[in-house]
């Protein structure tokens, strides 16, 4: 089996997260779907260049677009993330280069981009557990430094009465 493909275990779980949303159908197709997501988000790929077996490739991405935008994907994060190992904390951040043409829209909201010398960037402000599975994180302009977010990554992240993080 590749290691892409979520066990019938995982799944069974993630599609009952997915149901208590309110938001996600039972459907066969939105494990291909999440399968998509996840092998986007795992190798990078673009989105036309997603391979056939999860499905249309602009199925893939309304899904995400809709699943991002009623918060799904947000709750299935802290619903796995709350079960973790935070016997120790880690925190990092990840900076990724934004398109040129990704700023700059009659939006108001925060983009959470940031100029540099590199160009337009965002960081992503993680923290993990002793598994090196995710449980917090926040996203702001590539230009904030790591300690800027340290704080609220630790204050956020789940606790333990193990936790090691104070």
């Amino acid at each position: 089996m590749p290691r892409t493909m979520l066990t019938d275990k995982a799944w069974e779980a993630l599609k009952q997260i997915l149901k208590d949303t309110g938001r996600v159908y039972n459907k066969y197709e939105h494990r291909n779907t999440l399968e998509g997501i996840l092998y986007r988000m795992r190798t990078g790929v673009q989105w036309r260049d997603l391979p056939e077996k999860f499905g249309r490739w602009n199925t893939v991405f309304r899904r995400f677009n809709l699943w991002s935008k009623k918060g799904v994907l947000q709750k299935l994060f802290q619903s796995i993330s709350s079960e973790n190992d935070p016997e120790w904390l880690f925190i990092d951040g990840s900076i990724v280069k934004a398109h040129q043409d990704s700023c700059g829209a009659s939006s108001g909201a925060d983009e959470a981009i940031g100029k540099s010398r590199g160009g337009n960037s965002t960081k992503i402000h993680l923290a993990v557990d002793s598994a090196g599975l995710p449980v917090y994180f926040e996203i702001s302009g590539g230009q904030v430094h790591d300690i800027a977010h340290a704080q609220s990554l630790i204050a956020e992240a789940p606790k333990s009465s193990k936790c090691h993080c104070r």
